[in-house]
């Protein structure tokens, strides 16, 4: 390593050390040493000590042991005359910044409230700054760099030379799928503030994530790393070798510096080396250029903006697979969480203020003239901004291989199809679809045809194998629009009466999804026409639709065999492919129970259910619910327990459609068994509560049901639900 690099890294070292011992004493006499630290809403403590030392730190009188670490990481200053291999001493100063970095920013949490906007995913009127991702984010966001969705992330410290520069590198990083966090300045200027001043929308969901002011918060960046290889890498705290390798191997991250690179910059840039994550910079700093620690040079400098991003992801090793669809403007996952807003639209279709409807239906192949798209009715350059229009967009797809059962698996794919084209906006389905275009997008050239071609190209990338040719027609004229709507709430009653009245018992195939064992080796899913897959994501006919996409896929046919236990819905096949799949960890699983072999629970479960069992009854927990629950612990406790591929007894992961299915924890009781659950979730999912309550002879069941609104603890479900006579008071002993 070069060693003014080294002497520099070391001194930045030194000094970050210097002020986390300063801020280690003034809080320790502010706070006392029992005082608790971390960072909100997490379950790592501080992420990258505890990945790297195993060394859990919840109270500031444990910060003590780790700046005594710091110390004998940190080597003296390079000395003119000294003549060593540079690498290894900058390495542990880098390692050691980080150790130094999270205590001062978890003391930071502890002295100002207000700094970031925790539990938020997006800016708010207070601060631009979102700080560490608190599980919930890191859980709905970790999980797309461990199947692909996205590749890595570019850390970036300091700022570009003009806003329009920052906002051409942040949507060449967004192209590419890539997460962007923030941090640092230059010369009074940062990259995340010259984004808003170039009117690009910053946060979790466009990937463009503005962590804080000042070069510390790149430990929110590592920690992220570190985080997901424990969570979905397996990795145990404290193993500190297998989780740089892990993320040297599968996370494609690299450092954008940007600007003059001070001491601590250095210090950092040495410590994201030991994660395979190597420098790219825009000044002419030194250079390291052989490899060793990451895959190809460690450091690279003096690259122009313009070329920036692509040197960095040569350098990284990224390879990059980029959607082409024909569109006048940017296209990917990057782009999906972005909002259009007031004055921004030029058009709006749907949400209420016009009809709004999307249909994917089967044609006889003869029928379907393959990338035809035609638009019947006023298009974009045909009215002035501002205008509602009505839409119907129906995509005729025609197939050897395709079956009508296919319809609402590729018509589902549509949301997020057309969301990933930036400056549109998408919400909804079926006939309560609502779109919005930006002026932006219509600027560059966006027209209402593109979203035809959005769907024409997407669909074949993604469902190519089973099926052949697609045409799309887009009606805007009110009068088409409406029979196009009578038409498709034909075929969605047709969809919902075959689904709904499907059944487990006159179904002898199941489906396997074994997605997640890549972050949990013994979880194995059987997902069946009652009981849909955990994570939400996949029901009965998506599996089916997947294997016929992937033979050799996640998604296997399991012959459920003969039945061993009707209550508890306990299938010889199932029982035999789950021991196999899980590597002879799990013998048997029930289809309906979490008393009696609960079927395994990964991190990726939209809710846990829990035994309350002083109520004889269940609460769930969905993971947006952040609050303790009446079982005494919040959902990231409950995931970290039960998930990973545990079978645990009293507890299940489970889909929120899954509460209303039929065999929903039959052989406990089912449904009548829920004494809590939180208030927004039962709202969410009232309307096929209230239908299943009636089903069941208690139409009143859904207000018995507690929720945090009256009920917080245990005590006080008891106490609700002993008034509203609940039927679980009733039942047979769930002990």
């Amino acid at each position: 390593m070069s060693k003014i690099i080294a002497s520099a890294a070391i001194r930045g070292a030194h000094k970050i050390l210097h002020r986390a011992e300063e801020k280690y004493e003034e809080a320790l006499d502010k706070f006392g040493p029992k005082q608790e630290v971390g960072f909100p809403n997490t379950a790592y403590y501080l992420p990258i000590i505890y990945a790297i030392t195993g060394i859990g730190v919840s109270k500031i009188e444990d910060m003590k042991r780790i700046l005594d670490i710091c110390k004998k990481l940190i080597p003296p200053p390079v000395r003119e005359k000294t003549h060593l291999p540079y690498l290894a001493p900058a390495l542990d100063a880098g390692m050691a910044t980080f150790f130094a970095e999270e205590i001062i920013e978890s003391i930071r949490y502890l002295e100002e409230h207000d700094v970031y906007a925790i539990n938020s995913e997006d800016p708010t009127d207070k601060t631009i700054w979102l700080g560490a991702a608190n599980d919930i984010i890191f859980r709905k966001r970790g999980v797309e760099f461990v199947d692909g969705t996205a590749p890595g992330f570019a850390a970036i410290a300091g700022a570009a030379p003009d806003a329009q520069t920052a906002a051409r590198i942040a949507l060449e990083l967004q192209e590419k799928n890539l997460y962007v966090f923030m941090c640092a300045e230059h010369e009074g200027k940062r990259f995340s503030e010259q984004l808003v001043e170039a009117g690009v929308q910053i946060g979790w969901p466009t990937r463009l994530v503005s962590f804080g002011p000042d070069i510390y918060q790149a430990v929110f960046a590592i920690g992220f790393a570190c985080r997901v290889a424990m969570a979905f890498g397996g990795i145990k705290p404290g193993d500190f070798r297998r989780n740089l390798i892990y993320n040297k191997d599968r996370t494609y991250a690299f450092v954008l510096a940007l600007g003059d690179v001070t001491d601590e910059w250095y210090a950092n840039a040495a410590g994201a080396i030991n994660w395979g994550f190597p420098t790219i910079a825009d000044t002419p700093i030194p250079q390291v250029l052989p490899t060793g620690i990451c895959t190809y040079e460690h450091v690279v400098s003096n690259i122009p903006h313009d070329q920036i991003v692509s040197k960095a992801v040569e350098v990284r090793g990224l390879k990059v697979q980029v959607a082409k669809v024909p569109v006048p403007v940017s296209y990917g996952p990057a782009f999906e969480g972005e909002r259009v807003r007031g004055e921004d639209i030029y058009l709006e279709m749907g949400g209420g203020r016009t009809i709004a409807v999307e249909w994917t239906t089967t044609r006889r192949m003869e029928e379907v003239e393959d990338g035809k798209v035609e638009v019947i009715g006023p298009d974009v350059m045909d009215v002035p901004a501002g205008t509602r229009l009505y839409f119907a967009m129906v995509a005729e797809v025609a197939g050897r291989n395709f079956q009508e059962d296919f319809e609402p698996i590729l018509e589902r794919q549509n949301h997020h199809l057309i969301n990933q084209a930036q400056g549109v906006m998408h919400i909804g389905q079926r006939d309560i679809a609502w779109i919005r275009i930006s002026k932006q997008a219509v600027e560059k050239g966006f027209k209402l045809e593109h979203i035809g071609r959005i769907i024409h190209a997407k669909y074949h990338q993604d469902f190519g194998a089973i099926f052949d040719k697609v045409q799309i027609k887009i009606y805007t004229e009110e009068d088409r629009v409406r029979e196009v709507l009578e038409k498709a709430k034909a075929s969605y009653e047709h969809r919902d009466t075959r689904i709904e009245g499907m059944t487990d018992e006159i179904i002898d195939t199941f489906y396997s999804c074994i997605l997640c064992q890549s972050f949990a080796p013994n979880h194995v899913c059987i997902v069946s026409p009652e009981r849909t897959g955990l994570c939400g994501a996949y029901n009965w006919l998506d599996c089916r639709a997947a294997y016929e996409i992937s033979p050799e896929g996640p998604n296997q046919p399991v012959q459920k065999g003969a039945c061993l236990d009707d209550r508890y819905g306990q299938f010889k096949g199932c029982n035999d492919y789950v021991n196999k799949a899980s590597r002879q960890k799990v013998q048997s699983v029930s289809l309906y129970s979490l008393m009696v072999d609960p079927m395994t629970t990964c991190g990726c479960c939209e809710c846990i259910a829990a035994i309350l069992p002083m109520c004889n009854g269940i609460m769930t927990v969905d993971r947006d619910y952040t609050d303790m629950t009446p079982c005494g612990m919040k959902f990231t406790t409950l995931a970290g327990s039960v998930g990973g591929g545990a079978q645990t007894p009293g507890f299940l992961g489970h889909s929120k459609y899954n509460i209303t299915q039929r065999k929903f924890l039959k052989g406990d009781g089912g449904l009548l068994r829920i004494a809590w659950i939180p208030k927004r979730l039962k709202e969410e999912i009232y309307d096929r509560l209230k239908k299943r309550s009636e089903e069941l002879g208690i139409p009143n069941f859904p207000e018995m049901i507690a929720d945090e609104a009256v009920a917080k603890t245990e005590e006080e479900v008891l106490a609700y639900i002993t008034e509203k006579g609940h039927p679980c008071l009733t039942m047979e002993s769930l002990i």
